[in-house]
């Protein structure tokens, strides 16, 4: 039994080589582009986590600020309703000194609803500043997001240059990673 050995030319063996180098610096390439695209889509997803986090702070607040607002107008309408009892009482009495207790105490309600609704407004007024503040805060967050979705693609797209080593797709990484950078970047514009 006699077994063969096939043994390459030297032209061969160069070929061999040669592509071996190609796809050896071709696979560099990438995993340095790779790391690249990794890191500036860490400090990406940091910067827009920490944008979200603010936005929802401020929401947080707005809410807080609304609802003690809203605890105003409810004391309001409770200082209200005992004005208008003071009222009631003051015109069916008939002794005066009672009628002179029940209008005093009518203009102290009086006093403490216009204080109590310059409160309840000033919160609100504050709400309302926190809850655009929020807003403000959370744009830069989408456009963050965005643009981290297009550097994931072109890490993808990048893996997949180097498994099915078609150079074009090099290129469509490239320039989804460009976007993803130039979206990110343009957040805060």
């Amino acid at each position: 039994m006699e077994e063969e050995y096939e043994v390459p030319s030297p032209h061969e063996h160069a070929l061999g080589d040669a592509i071996e180098k190609e796809r050896d610096g071709l696979a560099q390439k990438v995993a340095l582009m790779t790391a690249i695209l990794s890191t500036v889509g860490a400090l990406i997803s940091y910067q827009s986590g920490s944008a979200q986090n603010e936005a929802m702070f401020l929401k947080n607040q707005s809410i807080l600020k609304q609802a003690e607002a809203s605890d105003q107008w409810a004391f309001y309408q409770a200082k209200s309703t005992k004005s208008h009892l003071d009222d009631a009482v003051a015109v069916l009495t008939d002794a005066p000194e009672i009628k002179l207790r029940f209008l005093a105490d009518k203009d102290k309600q009086d006093v403490q609803k216009a204080e109590i609704q310059k409160e309840a407004l000033r919160l609100q007024a504050e709400s309302r500043k926190l809850g655009e503040e929020s807003e403000a805060k959370l744009k830069p967050h989408e456009r963050m997001a965005l643009g981290m979705t297009l550097i994931q693609i072109a890490v993808a797209l990048a893996a997949i240059t180097v498994l099915t080593r078609r150079r074009w797709l090099i290129l469509a990484s490239l320039i989804s990673a460009a976007i993803g950078i130039v979206t990110s970047v343009t957040a805060f514009i």
